[in-house]
């Protein structure tokens, strides 16, 4: 049976005391999520194990059935694959954020969501006044870029700085993690310290200053590693894919996995995506492969930021504008199509980063018995038929007959 993957990246959230002890997903008006758990069969994915970063590079790996612990090497090879990077055995890949730092402290990851065209300028300039023969910067998608360090070691602790926002930034600097990772940690330090003096005055920066906005005054590196070796979905799975997102991440992740990535104008990684445009991609690929995976990046950004009523307001999207067409169009086609939903992790607004808790999933197959839950969020999963599951379990459940 062929099956689409609707991922709400951070969906799930814990009580909130200002929406009565509800989550997003309980309080939110999503009629076709409930309507989908209710046809389906439910249950909780720990989708990250304790001792692993919560990051989406993880989680959507797992998603798809992969052995984090084998193939994970950090989200900025991902992403440079996504890129066309050329990544070489002897290369550190990293991602490098655009930040915005105010009174010593990480204000925010994302410069306020920068725009793409800033964001090229800037790493343009980064290139010129701090790339070698050594260092180069890759122009990504707003916020979202690429550093490569030439002979770079992994034995460094890099903090992700959607993890730490309010944080001073020097606490949190790259760390040593192993002796090989020294003269890493000191040439990351370095190149932060010196984007600084750099990226402040810029014209760009400057301009949104002037404009009331979060100027992109710093840059920050995380999750690095090196080119990593994953088996394609077909060889682990025998299955064709494609996947639809707006985020590098999982065009990258798409890549390794011998995916047909799928692009979107208009899809923007925030609320304001074209969700239509996704939708009709995916309707149209499920024609042609065996797994779509839509990937929606909107209420994770929306955690990010703390902000519960976008968070809400991206739910509900979700459900009018992603989950209903969906339904509605797969039911009338001639093969029978199997819909899963689910977030790759949580991402609590009062907390404003990822966790490693479980997420609340359904799959719903035709002509298979439904179980007893009746709506889609965190709490109404636990009673699922497929209780708790982990590792390569949810790809499966959705793919077995």
């Amino acid at each position: 049976m062929k099956a689409i993957i609707i991922l709400g990246d951070g969906m799930s959230d814990y009580p909130i005391a200002s929406l009565g002890g509800k989550t997003p997903l309980q309080a939110a008006n999503k009629p076709n999520m409930d309507k989908l758990a209710a046809m389906g069969r439910n249950g909780q994915f720990k989708t990250v194990p304790d001792d692993m970063p919560p990051g989406s590079e993880v989680a959507n790996l797992a998603v798809l059935g992969y052995d984090v612990r084998a193939v994970y090497q950090g989200r900025g090879v991902l992403e440079g694959a996504a890129m066309g990077v050329k990544i070489g055995e002897d290369d550190l890949a990293m991602r490098c954020n655009l930040i915005c730092l105010q009174d010593g402290k990480i204000k925010n990851h994302s410069a306020g969501h920068i725009s793409t065209e800033e964001a090229h300028i800037l790493v343009d300039v980064l290139n010129r006044e701090l790339g070698s023969q050594g260092i180069s910067f890759h122009h990504g998608v707003s916020y979202r870029h690429l550093m490569l360090l030439k002979n770079g070691s992994p034995g460094v602790k890099l903090t992700p700085p959607h993890d730490v926002p309010g944080t001073p930034w020097n606490d949190v600097l790259p760390e040593v993690k192993s002796a090989e990772g020294k003269a890493t940690a000191e040439i990351l330090t370095d190149l932060i310290i010196r984007s600084h003096a750099v990226l402040y005055s810029h014209p760009v920066n400057q301009m949104r200053i002037a404009h009331g906005k979060d100027p992109a005054n710093s840059i920050w590196f995380w999750s690095a590693g090196k080119r990593p070796q994953m088996q394609t979905f077909m060889e682990l799975y025998g299955k064709s894919g494609a996947v639809i997102s707006a985020v590098d991440l999982l065009h990258g992740i798409g890549i390794y996995a011998g995916f047909k990535n799928l692009y979107v104008e208009g899809a923007t990684g925030l609320y304001n995506t074209n969700y239509k445009g996704k939708v009709e991609a995916a309707l149209d690929a499920i024609g042609k492969v065996d797994v779509v995976y839509l990937h929606i990046e909107a209420a994770d950004e929306a955690g990010h930021e703390g902000d519960i009523a976008l968070k809400i307001k991206c739910i509900e999207a979700i459900d009018q504008r992603v989950v209903k067409p969906i339904m509605e169009a797969t039911a009338m086609m001639d093969e029978p199509i199997a819909l899963a939903l689910l977030p790759d992790h949580p991402t609590p607004c009062e907390i404003r980063t990822h966790v490693h808790d479980p997420v609340p999933f359904v799959i719903y197959k035709p002509g298979v018995e439904a179980d007893p839950v009746q709506k889609y969020d965190e709490t109404s999963a636990e009673a699922g038929a497929y209780g708790l599951i982990a590792d390569g379990e949810f790809i499966r459940l959705l793919l077995m007959d």
